[in-house]
């Protein structure tokens, strides 16, 4: 038998079950790679928001990261929350000794608004984390929050493009879904730039769109794929998903990873 690509997610638990390592190992199943996990956080929550969070230990962290890496391998890893400084610096050293390309999500707020890293931590995003990043995937305000810059239209993602790779990824994607319009992104590493561009879907149950785009292209990554191509192929893959996205409980419902065995 053949052993499918090997992907791990260094990410938070969401109860919910839409976004976080829920969403990043729906999504790992569902585009044919072998999906792992390192747990940073259990949040509780659920369409209507997060009521509580709690991180792990460093060391549980640790733990996790070289039981899996030290054994089984690995040939892409997306992270997303990692809540607060002590944590991002832990990740960043792992990441650091790991030869396997690296999708950073940088997430800052959940769908709800509600805070998934500690200001405190903002600092070590800059300086250690997107450092070892192959590709950063932030949001607009994610942009915002690290940079400074406030992205109004696409004339502005070059902008933010470059205030993040002076952090030192060596690819942006600039997530352009909260702009008017069509849900365009801008993915560049200073020399080449690409634009990725999708209907928007009239469809409020969008929670997990973050996670999901980062472990799809983790997950193209691990395949061989080339930057641009495993984005472009991330992009078709989370468009439909959000087209897919259903109603579950009072607020905002998932997308659905499942969309490809539906359609």
């Amino acid at each position: 038998m053949t052993r499918p690509p090997l992907v791990l997610t260094v990410a938070g638990s969401d109860s919910g079950g839409g976004a976080g390592i829920q969403a990043d190992l729906k999504t790992m199943l569902a585009l044919g790679v072998h999906g792992m996990s390192v747990i940073t956080a259990v949040t509780a929550q659920n369409s209507q928001g997060v009521r509580g969070a709690w991180e792990l230990p460093e060391e549980a962290v640790r733990a996790q990261y070289r039981a899996v890496v030290d054994d089984i391998g690995v040939q892409a890893v997306k992270t997303g929350m990692l809540a607060s400084a002590a944590l991002v610096e832990t990740v960043a050293e792992l990441l650091a000794g790991t030869d396997a390309p690296v999708v950073v999500d940088p997430v800052g707020v959940s769908k709800h608004g509600d805070p998934l890293l500690a200001a405190s931590a903002l600092d070590s995003v800059r300086t250690k984390l997107l450092p070892v990043a192959t590709v950063a995937t932030p949001n607009l305000d994610e942009v915002a929050q690290l940079t400074g810059v406030r992205v109004g239209s696409e004339a502005d993602l070059a902008e933010a493009a470059a205030a993040i790779l002076s952090y030192g990824p060596r690819w942006a994607l600039i997530k352009g879904g909260h702009l008017e319009g069509e849900a365009v992104d801008l993915l560049t590493d200073g020399d080449e730039e690409h634009r990725f561009r999708a209907p928007r879907h009239d469809n409020r149950h969008t929670h997990g769109t973050g996670c999901t785009l980062a472990s799809a292209l983790a997950s193209g990554l691990a395949k061989g794929l080339s930057v641009p191509e495993a984005v472009r192929e991330a992009k078709a893959y989370v468009t439909g998903a959000i087209a897919a996205g259903f109603a579950l409980g009072a607020g905002i419902g998932p997308v659905d990873h499942g969309w490809r065995f539906r359609a």
